[in-house]
């Protein structure tokens, strides 16, 4: 078995790529369709509590997919020499994943409860330390500056990590619209209340709009990966 994951290393890594991606694209349109649902007025509210339910164990899988994806990038980038972290590092890479699995799936198990708040946070924060980095790394990277290579042939890799960055970005947003929602309804709980239900439609219109960037910037990180185009 060893032998066997040692010579089909790269392979398996970009399967497992292609489902992580699978699940992030195919996540999210579903948390996007469940959305319509949500923020229906026509339906009773523990309806629309169900489907908010919904839109939570869809969203899981399509935030494994994402954090999954940067461990795989990395770790096949090593391999194609386009990017020189290593041996020791890579190893402390997947454990750092591994940590960051438990904290989203505890988020995950733990909604709407205080410890489940806690790690939202937290998970927060992971983000917005990695996404500045990220974006630093891939434009530097781009204009010559390391750490990734960015020479004839291999600068696809620094745009990859670029485009993954910024879609964390809006992945940051549609998190607080998702959290946002969530506080919403207790206030509904208490009677009908306009001025929340008008303030759900303009969230949910912000989260439909940033939603179309969101799948442009997967499918272009797809054709980067995929590609090679530069």
């Amino acid at each position: 078995m060893i032998e066997f994951l040692a010579t089909h290393e790269l392979s398996i890594l970009r399967w497992l790529h292609i489902l992580a991606m699978v699940y992030w694209l195919g996540g999210e349109w579903g948390v996007f369709q469940t959305s319509y649902k949500v923020v229906n007025p026509a339906l009773d509210l523990e309806e629309r509590r169900r489907h908010m339910d919904t839109a939570y164990r869809i969203d899981i899988l399509a935030r494994t997919g994402i954090i999954s994806l940067l461990p795989l990038g990395l770790h096949m980038g090593h391999i194609w020499g386009v990017q020189p972290f290593g041996g020791a590092w890579l190893v402390v890479m997947w454990a750092l994943w591994a940590v960051w699995m438990v904290v989203t799936w505890g988020a995950f198990a733990w909604r709407g409860r205080p410890r489940g708040e806690m790690l939202s946070n937290i998970e927060d924060w992971t983000r917005y330390v990695l996404i500045p980095t990220l974006i630093a790394c891939a434009l530097g990277s781009l204009l010559g500056y390391g750490p990734f290579e960015a020479g004839e042939g291999q600068r696809w890799y620094a745009a990859k990590i670029l485009t993954y960055g910024l879609l964390l970005v809006i992945g940051v947003i549609l998190r607080f619209i998702m959290r946002e929602w969530r506080a919403m309804f207790p206030v509904l709980a208490s009677g009908p209340n306009p001025d929340v239900e008008a303030k759900l439609m303009r969230s949910i219109q912000l989260g439909r709009s940033v939603a179309y960037a969101y799948w442009i910037g997967i499918a272009a990180t797809a054709f980067f990966g995929a590609v090679k185009p530069f």
